[in-house]
């Protein structure tokens, strides 16, 4: 490519996020642009010069207020980024909401599915149309993204659906836990399950729709489990921390992807763990006193 680069992750303000715009403006172009978004002016702001004075950042790094539960600002810059520079190559989207084990679950539902899901919907549906030809779109989950760790009586709502079935599914999760009907219907306590459920599903929905002319230009579309990282968000729920990764360990891994020469049709639409895809079928259903979630 002649033209610059340009590259945008949500929730950039710290951990993985921050190490994911770190590893990108060090590893881009001169030319190239890494956006770090976040919703806080300052936290941006701060954040952006600091990775711009490291040593190793080599392209452009810019901060960008974006609160990813405003939907219409999602298409907002979508759009704005496609009229400044034709479109994005590389989308990471990464924002979650902080959850603590002494939280209520019901009590925090409408936030966290407004972070990790309706964030995800209307990035896949603003983002992938801007996506220029090589271009990597990736929506940061877990290995609890797969189909297996829910009921059964759910999975016939997430396997094979399009985005609009994803989004209604969603939306019929978060009615049930208002009206307490949720355990009744098999929803998990944990909003992590469904919610990482549902983003991968949402991502395979998008890649499905996409996948033959993706891979004719070398785009991918995916969603990535990072593993276990020790973070501020992470920490509280883990007793052993041995085995976690930095946040700059962490974002290796995906940011492999991104510069991956080509696009592995096995990793196409996939919920990718170090570079393996992660069956969508596998897992098993959580009890509601598992408290040590899997990342």
């Amino acid at each position: 490519m002649t033209t610059s680069r340009i590259a945008l992750v949500t929730g950039a303000n710290q951990g993985l996020g921050r190490a994911l715009v770190e590893g990108l403006a060090a590893r881009m172009r001169l030319d190239d642009l890494v956006l770090l978004t976040g919703r806080s002016q300052e936290r941006v702001s701060e954040a952006a010069r600091e990775v711009a004075a490291l040593p190793d950042t080599r392209s452009h790094v810019e901060g960008r207020v974006l609160d990813v539960t405003d939907t219409d600002a999602i298409a907002a810059l979508a759009d704005d980024l496609r009229a400044r520079y034709g479109g994005v190559d590389v989308v990471i989207s990464n924002a979650v909401a902080r959850l603590l084990p002494e939280d209520s679950q019901s009590a925090r539902a409408d936030e966290f599915i407004d972070v990790s899901n309706t964030a995800t919907h209307a990035i896949l549906r603003s983002f992938a149309p801007v996506l220029r030809p090589g271009g990597r779109l990736l929506v940061v989950a877990s290995s609890l993204g797969t189909l297996g760790h829910l009921d059964p009586r759910l999975h016939h709502l997430f396997d094979g659906a399009s985005l609009e079935q994803v989004e209604y599914a969603v939306e019929s999760w978060r009615s049930a836990i208002h009206h307490k009907t949720a355990a009744e219907a098999g929803w998990p306590i944990w909003l992590n399950i469904p919610s990482k459920v549902a983003q991968v599903a949402a991502v395979r929905a998008v890649a499905a729709e996409r996948r033959a002319h993706d891979l004719a230009d070398g785009t991918l579309v995916a969603s990535v489990c990072p593993g276990m990282i020790d973070t501020a968000t992470s920490r509280p729920w883990f007793s052993d921390f041995s085995g976690a990764q930095t946040p700059s360990d962490a974002a290796r891994a995906v940011l492999d992807l991104v510069f991956a020469d080509g696009v592995d049709p096995a990793l196409y639409g996939e919920l990718v763990r170090f570079g393996r895809a992660l069956p969508w079928h596998d897992g098993a259903p959580l009890t509601e006193q598992d408290r040590l979630l899997t990342p």
